[in-house]
């Protein structure tokens, strides 16, 4: 249940905007997703599954045949204006719809509204949380820890020392990671094209709903 220090801090701090919703309140006992579909052949290795914080680059389109179950509960947790960040939210929103996915949105709009905006999402009972956006990677760092059965999925960065719970999605021209190493030097903004963002999200999600977490997804071949 949400306490009332967390409700009112969720409600200071971040703009909640609910979309795709199935008209479920998210109150109501939830049971855990199973995927539809399974992963091709080239995700990864079956023989040999990736240890944690390892780095897989799977064969391009070897995620397309898993899809999120009915009902499945989706915060996109995102802060920033940035071309980049504009660019994920889209391919997030986009997929959601695609697949009728039930999509609320948590937006931090200002620096102290970073931490409460995490730890705000962590109570409203989502399958999974995405995070989009450069200025979140710090909070996540700090609250995942602590929550190892909320699953989160990071795209277009990552987290520099994730536990199992974090899933990431990178590339060449992504990789900020946060915990003041500063902005990668390959950091190129024109490489978040919707055709890239897209595949971030669909393969991100796919593996998370493989049970394959805790890794970062490679996506310089797509």
């Amino acid at each position: 249940m949400r306490t009332p220090l967390a409700a009112a801090a969720l409600a200071a701090a971040v703009a909640l905007v609910t979309g795709c919703a199935s008209g479920d309140d998210w109150s109501r006992p939830h049971a855990g997703p199973t995927p539809v579909g399974t992963l091709d052949a080239g995700f990864t290795d079956p023989s040999a599954p990736p240890a944690p914080e390892a780095t897989v680059t799977p064969r391009p389109g070897s995620w397309d045949g898993v899809h999120p179950p009915e009902g499945y509960r989706v915060v996109l947790l995102t802060s920033g204006t940035d071309r980049p960040t504009k660019a994920l939210v889209e391919a997030v929103r986009t997929w959601a719809e695609d697949e009728h996915v039930d999509l609320r949105t948590v937006t931090a709009e200002h620096p102290a509204d970073l931490l409460p905006s995490v730890t705000g999402s962590l109570e409203m009972g989502a399958d999974l949380i995405v995070g989009a956006g450069n200025a979140l990677i710090d909070p996540l760092a700090t609250v995942t820890p602590s929550h190892l059965s909320q699953r989160f999925l990071v795209v277009g960065a990552e987290l520099a020392e994730p536990t199992a719970n974090v899933t990431s999605v990178d590339w060449s021209g992504a990789s900020f990671r946060g915990e003041g190493l500063g902005m990668s030097s390959t950091f190129d903004p024109a490489t978040f094209t919707a055709a890239r963002c897209a595949a971030a999200v669909r393969a991100g999600v796919a593996a998370v709903l493989s049970d394959l977490t805790g890794i970062v997804i490679w996506l310089d071949r797509h």
